[in-house]
């Protein structure tokens, strides 16, 4: 346990390579976070410059021209979840190194911009030492307003966490941004601010899948679920392209 936490330690602070595959242009390396092992399929504009990043928990679509995640895929499920209780948070956030400098969100981008580092792929998720170090990746993050991340956005994470505590098998979950046509940004390397923020659960057992859809605003409160069309027609995306979806 002592050497998982040093090295998981090491990797956060930069002085240990991740035992991690480059960036790719698709996610062959890591298929078993999407269902069905297909991804999701982006249109061309949304994913300018993307990277297709494996993490040893997640996935990872980032965009170079936001900064952010386009999409973070996770599969839970139970014996996971209780792998993750005894996991301590580490909160040692790090530059993703495998993108260019040029293409990457950097800590200074963060610092005094009013916005937390919000996960898509939460901390509390994390099975391992290392998965939980990894999940500090700026390639995990984008700018969140503080209320809503630790308190709105934690208590849909919460709440997607009891439901796969309780499936039957493996539920899938894709968190994301979604931005207006010209987003605001922070920090010299312009990271851009997302207006909504979205989580996708499908549980491949009963098929059923469903969206919470939330503001970027430290007002905004978690309403009632949207249904995967709704959140294909807001998005653009088709999260599930071979799955199949109960409504």
């Amino acid at each position: 346990m002592i050497k998982r936490l040093i090295a998981a330690l090491a990797l956060a602070s930069g002085t240990l390579s991740p035992t991690l595959p480059a960036f790719a242009a698709d996610f062959s390396q890591c298929p078993q976070f999407f269902a069905g092992g297909i991804a999701p399929s982006v249109p061309a504009l949304q994913a300018r410059g993307p990277r297709a990043l494996c993490f040893d928990a997640f996935a990872v679509m980032y965009s170079a021209t936001s900064k952010t995640p386009v999409y973070v895929a996770e599969r839970l499920n139970r014996a996971q979840l209780i792998d993750a209780r005894d996991e301590e948070r580490t909160n040692r956030f790090y530059e993703e190194a495998r993108l260019p400098s040029a293409e990457r969100s950097h800590l200074n981008d963060y610092k005094g911009s009013g916005f937390d580092r919000g996960h898509m792929a939460p901390a509390a998720d994390m099975p391992t030492a290392q998965a939980m170090a990894q999940s500090f990746s700026l390639a995990n993050m984008l700018p969140q307003a503080p209320v809503n991340n630790r308190k709105s956005w934690a208590g849909i994470e919460k709440a997607t966490r009891k439901y796969a505590m309780r499936a039957d098998g493996d539920v899938y979950v894709i968190s994301g941004p979604v931005f207006d046509a010209h987003p605001a940004t922070i920090g010299a390397g312009n990271v851009a601010v997302p207006a909504h923020l979205f989580k996708l659960v499908y549980d491949a057992t009963s098929h059923r899948a469903w969206a919470h859809w939330i503001d970027n605003t430290d007002q905004a409160r978690a309403g009632k679920p949207i249904t995967y069309a709704e959140l294909v027609q807001r998005t653009g995306i088709q999260f599930l392209p071979n799955a199949e979806v109960r409504q």
